[in-house]
């Protein structure tokens, strides 16, 4: 089993990896000689009686000019944490507490903040041991970053609020003592350190683009089928129209559909010069333009999000020159906590997956309607009339893109003083990471419906058959749902298709069909 160190930089796939899987994390020596050190500064301003530090010895936002006395500092740090749990709503995934966890260790990691290392290694011991804190979901306007969300989760730490293991909810005290691990009490600045920072909506971000980069290679493979299914032409995806205006996204979109259609028999079908088909639809004709704008942005948030997860998000921050001195130190109060950049990547994410998502959408239109697709029969039904077919699949895909639609409103734009106004403006940044999962979801499920038509539309084309990638797509869907001959229940076949997308397994069997492998 791999371990991963906190002394080092993280990697966005990392924090997958911690999230989905039982990958062992923890804070190397190199890591703990940098906490030692932070917090050895922390111990000093405590002794000394003469400054108000931030965090350490006063109140906290609003009440930053209230001094706490020495004997109090301790409880300052547990009544903050009480005080901030403040969360409502469903529960966050697991997947995304335990994101979270690791993006709050490695913050402290980094050595700024001021805590001890038991700190770090109790955050460690519990993501280990599968043992998760239940953070609700809402409750946090991103300003100080989210603080309530954070506060839940350092609440568990202390032996308090509610956790689970394997499944199983308990209180935080109980799940320590089953796992075996002692609680904190928390020393100066230790609750500050746990609470200021992006980790919540960054962790639900994180887990979102995995699955948004996953949704554009969906999106190029079920368009394929798409185009097979209605006998469209591939001309418009040649190297050289892309070329010419050569954004890399619809570079590797255009790249992507003349891998996936490369030698199929459907298209050399209709191929050559008596060819009728000179222009398709835009849904169909401008597949690399738009998958490929939404690839590009991606990789603005990409960008984004990578700075993040290794960026240093509490306050204040303990700066030492480079000897280590620790009588040349600094502690500088800043903003770095805000979540306006995480918030703005989940916007402009959650605008270009829609466009995919209706895209998709009037691609399926396009294999229902007796009208517009090229004598396949209405709806994709065998005796339509008696049957229905696919036409109310549709019309749940048209739903999932309006709701989407409705989804995009810009959190970030939005700003509602709090903390007597102290905390002026901020970046709503945990609305636009969990709306963004919102739409991935939704996006994900119309691709599916896409995948059902085309391969409906496919088999309607024997004894023609697909290229081999595309093919290789319809027989893994085939393995778990088979051609519909006769009206029956759709939505267990739409859940089995949705997972066949979000899962890999189609874009592996197509990709193996042509070479590559993700």
């Amino acid at each position: 089993m791999d371990t991963l160190d906190l002394s080092h930089p993280l990697q966005l796939d990392d924090v997958v990896a911690v999230a989905r899987q039982q990958v062992v994390v923890q804070l190397g020596s190199e890591g703990r000689a940098k906490v030692q050190t932070a917090h050895a500064v922390v111990q000093a301003f405590v002794r000394d009686h003469t400054i108000a530090r931030y965090g350490i010895n006063t109140g906290f936002g609003a009440l930053a000019e209230v001094v706490i006395a020495d004997d109090q500092i301790a409880a300052l740090q547990t009544n903050l944490i009480r005080s901030h749990a403040c969360g409502v709503g469903p529960l966050l995934p697991t997947d995304v507490v335990r994101a979270m966890m690791l993006l709050r260790a490695k913050v402290l990691a980094i050595g700024h903040s001021g805590v001890r290392p038991q700190v770090i290694d109790t955050l460690c011991e519990m993501l280990n041991a599968g043992l998760h804190p239940l953070i609700p979901s809402q409750g946090s306007v991103g300003a100080s970053g989210d603080l309530a969300p954070l506060a839940h989760l350092a609440l568990v730490l202390t032996g308090e609020g509610q956790a689970e293991i394997g499944g199983v909810a308990m209180t935080g005290a109980q799940a320590l003592q089953q796992a075996r691990i002692a609680p904190i009490a928390l020393q100066a600045k230790e609750g500050l350190s746990l609470i200021n920072g992006t980790q919540a909506m960054t962790a639900i971000a994180v887990l979102a683009l995995d699955r948004s980069q996953n949704i554009c290679d969906c999106a190029d493979l079920t368009g394929s089928m798409a185009v097979e299914a209605l006998l469209a032409t591939d001309k418009a995806f040649d190297a050289r129209i892309v070329a010419l205006r050569p954004h890399p996204g619809a570079l590797q979109s255009a790249a992507n559909l003349r891998a996936l259609t490369a030698d199929s028999p459907l298209i050399a079908s209709h191929a050559g010069p008596a060819d009728r088909k000179v222009q398709d639809p835009y849904s169909i004709r401008c597949m690399p333009q738009v998958h490929g704008a939404v690839r590009d942005a991606l990789q603005f948030v990409r960008g984004t999000l990578q700075v993040e997860i290794n960026a240093v998000t509490d306050n204040p921050l303990i700066f030492q020159n480079e000897s280590g001195d620790a009588t040349h130190t600094t502690i500088l109060s800043g903003g770095n906590f805000h979540g306006q950049p995480v918030a703005i990547a989940c916007d402009v994410a959650r605008l270009a997956l829609v466009s995919l998502a209706s895209m998709s959408e009037r691609r399926i239109e396009q294999l229902v309607n007796p009208t517009l697709n090229s004598g396949l029969p209405p709806f994709l039904a065998r005796n339509s009339g008696l049957n229905s077919g696919f036409m109310i699949a549709q019309v749940t895909a048209a739903a999932l893109v309006s709701e989407s639609k409705g989804l995009c409103m810009p959190a970030s734009v939005d700003s509602i003083p709090s903390s007597a106004n102290k905390e002026d403006h901020v970046s709503m940044g945990p609305i636009a990471a969990r709306r963004w999962a919102e739409v991935v979801a939704n996006c994900e499920t119309v691709l599916a419906i896409e995948l059902l038509c085309a391969a409906q539309g496919i088999d309607q084309r024997a004894p023609l058959q697909p290229a081999p990638a595309t093919g290789a797509a319809w027989q893994v869907l085939r393995q778990r749902v088979s051609l519909m001959e006769q009206d029956r229940v759709l939505y267990p076949d739409i859940a089995t298709a949705t997972e066949l997308v979000r899962s890999g397994e189609l874009l592996f069997a197509a990709r193996s069909a042509f070479g590559q492998r993700r």
